[in-house]
């Protein structure tokens, strides 16, 4: 039997776990950090169907290039598998246009004084999966936090 291989990812936040909670399932506040890669990158579109079996699907324009010329449109797909406010958004997760197996997102949000802290797990799924697999998710979901934690600032 194969063991699972899990990214995991923790911040603290400054605000209650309440607008943590709902900035993943509000459109226009998940616009601007869920899948989003700024500063050249954006999201073209961010569709949330919240509830339990509701979908979402997040679709991000990503410079190729560093001199900014050529972009690639990359969608992020998922379903939500458990709800519970203000403490867990669970999430199935796919990249659709690269065919890549469907995985498990699980995020919990403990209240601490006046703020909040999140924990992020990420269940690669079973087998081998190359370190720089992992490097790249820890590292893409570190990013996606500190954008959540910008655009709580901002507002």
């Amino acid at each position: 039997m194969s063991v699972s291989t899990i990214v995991r990812v923790q911040r603290a936040f400054a605000c209650s776990a309440d607008s943590i909670y709902d900035a993943w399932l509000e459109p226009d506040t998940a616009r601007r950090f869920f899948f989003a890669t700024p500063p050249a990158g954006e999201v073209i579109r961010c569709d949330i169907e919240p509830g339990v079996n509701g979908r979402f699907i997040i679709v991000d324009r990503r410079p190729l290039e560093a001199d900014g010329g050529s972009a690639m449109e990359v969608e992020h797909a998922g379903r939500f598998l458990q709800l519970d406010h203000p403490r867990r958004i669970a999430f199935s997760f796919s990249l659709p246009q690269f065919k890549s197996p469907e995985s498990t997102v699980i995020i919990d949000i403990e209240p601490q004084g006046d703020g909040c802290e999140l924990t992020l797990r990420h269940d690669l799924g079973p087998g081998l999966v190359a370190r720089e697999q992992v490097e790249r998710t820890e590292e893409g979901w570190t990013r996606m936090l500190a954008n959540l934690d910008e655009a709580q600032r901002r507002g």
